[in-house]
């Protein structure tokens, strides 16, 4: 790992990772994506199933936690995570699964994952996987730096008409600003990282770094996407707001459930991996 990685990631919340999974590695990563996407779990959406214009996420699906442990402990990831961060140990928390394709579909809306999730620390990480050749327009894209910054109110995803309608309401946590209203406006209004990506490139980010994705379009039609998410020596807990959710989310509440702000995230149900 190269010490300009380090400081970057440190500094900026984001890098890319070029050639980090060869063929093989990628092959099995995507036999399981494949798995995944044809049985989804309990958090998985869907829309225009069946059609060419399909929409499919879907987050730590139970069924497939055998699978994705064993994959990811065959990969490479672990041992980058623990030396870009200085980690003696790494854990694998769970997958996110993204699908786009038919051209269709809109931007994933700016948010930081740890409105959603019961994280702190700086050793926490998603690495970002496509299994297509992405252009940078139609690419991830994270605000340098904000891992370092306020801590919003996560978007609720429902208004289509209001990117910023809060999740969890109240004054408990600032407003997400509009940020694509502000890009309009001013293109230059916030410090944008992003890049065009190949197969077996990985983009790392923290995932308190405010981000969203760029939508698929007629030029670039398809986007299959797998995020694992990793956590190291300086994760800790962080309860969220008590309003939609319980105050560990959805994800491994009741593992989470005897957990106190500040205690070191751990559970036997992550896989160690270092």
């Amino acid at each position: 790992m190269q010490e300009s990685l380090r400081e970057r990631f440190f500094e900026d919340g984001a890098v890319l990772i070029k050639g980090c999974l060869n063929k093989e590695q990628l092959t099995r990563c995507r036999e399981v994506y494949d798995w995944c996407v044809e049985n989804p779990g309990p958090h998985a959406t869907s829309m225009f199933d069946g059609t060419v214009q399909r929409s499919h996420v879907d987050n730590a699906n139970a069924n497939a936690k055998a699978r994705l442990d064993d994959l990811v402990a065959s990969l490479p990831l672990g041992r980058m995570f623990a030396d870009l961060w200085g980690s003696e140990n790494v854990w694998y928390f769970a997958e996110e699964v993204f699908l786009k394709a038919g051209g269709m579909g809109s931007r994933t809306l700016w948010h930081q994952d740890t409105s959603y999730l019961p994280w702190a620390g700086s050793h926490w990480a998603n690495a970002w996987i496509s299994f297509e050749s992405v252009p940078r327009k139609n690419a991830l894209e994270i605000i340098k730096g904000s891992h370092r910054g306020t801590q919003y109110d996560g978007t609720s995803f429902r208004d289509p008409n209001d990117p910023t309608d809060p999740l969890h309401g109240g004054d408990v946590l600032p407003r997400l600003p509009d940020i694509e209203a502000e890009r309009e406006e001013n293109p230059q209004a916030y410090d944008i990282l992003s890049w065009a990506t190949e197969p077996g490139d990985v983009v790392i980010l923290h995932p308190h770094s405010l981000h969203g994705g760029a939508p698929v379009d007629a030029d670039f039609p398809d986007r299959h996407t797998f995020v694992f998410r990793f956590f190291g020596d300086d994760a800790t807990y962080r309860s969220l707001p008590d309003s939609r959710f319980t105050q560990s989310g959805l994800l491994f509440a009741e593992q989470m459930a005897a957990l106190k702000d500040g205690d070191l995230f751990r559970s036997p149900v992550f896989r160690k991996v270092i």
